[in-house]
């Protein structure tokens, strides 16, 4: 199978400042990672240079490849790779139920606008999401009501959703997906998408929480300053002296239950 993501010599800018520097990256298909690092390292750059939301400088031997092609429609690339981020879609949203911001997917649409066109067959698709992510209690409330761990899951839902129009989804995408989350909520999430890891979906994680990392993500990528410092298992990587380097500061690691918590 072709890899899902191909960078090669990838260098980004934002404004007037490079943010990635010759970056090189590479994601299997059902390959489940993290990359981790302090805020600011270019985490985020690289998660939207991968879903060509940002475009890389053009130098020689500079490539992007999704799924084996350098040239995307992103309509259609969006139904490979679900994203979720912290933000929600649009101020719409906050409007909309729950298991309509489920369908909204199938139309990458911040609400399910009066053109928009729903089919008894992606209602099914999302009663199937809905029971996936544990969002039964949230189809008639309000996006906009909800909590922030409630807001979360609907929206990893979306993001199926819209990976599901040509299939099941090729990878999820999440961008700190902890930001904002109590302790009840940020365990919910971990275990809910350890079911979609256990189920095939691919996870690619970004994070500086050490404690998102979930057990059956074993790859870690290690990012400074626009860079990656490190790219092996967690065995090899999640150490104390290695996290020190990263992180720049006397890092104590602990594990349990294939969880690693860091202070």
């Amino acid at each position: 199978m072709e890899p899902i993501i191909e960078l090669e010599h990838v260098n980004v800018a934002r404004g007037e400042n490079i943010v990635l520097h010759d970056v090189s990256f590479r994601v299997e298909a059902g390959e489940h990672l993290a990359i981790l690092g302090p805020n600011g390292c270019g985490k985020s750059t690289l998660l939207k240079t991968a879903t060509c939301e940002l475009y890389p400088l053009v130098k020689p031997g500079t490539h992007v490849r999704i799924m084996g092609r350098e040239r995307w429609d992103l309509t259609q690339l969006k139904r490979k790779m679900g994203v979720v981020s912290a933000e929600l879609p649009g101020k719409a949203t906050l409007h909309t139920t729950g298991f309509d911001a489920i369908l909204t997917g199938f139309f990458s649409s911040s609400t399910l606008w009066p053109n928009l066109t729903v089919t008894d067959e992606m209602r099914e698709r999302s009663r199937d999401i809905v029971k996936l992510v544990g969002a039964e209690k949230l189809v008639a409330k309000p996006v906009g009501e909800m909590s922030a761990g409630q807001q979360r899951r609907v929206m990893i839902g979306r993001a199926l959703a819209g990976t599901a129009v040509e299939g099941d989804a090729k990878m999820l995408l999440l961008d700190e997906p902890s930001n904002a989350l109590d302790l009840a909520a940020q365990r919910d999430l971990r275990e809910m998408l350890r079911v979609l890891a256990q189920q095939g979906v691919a996870i690619l994680l970004i994070t500086h929480h050490i404690a998102d990392i979930l057990p059956e993500i074993d790859r870690i990528v290690m990012m400074r300053e626009g860079r990656i410092v490190g790219d092996g298992s967690k065995k090899q990587l999640l150490t104390e002296e290695k996290l020190g380097e990263l992180f720049g500061g006397e890092i104590h690691l602990s594990e349990r239950d294939g969880y690693f918590n860091a202070w």
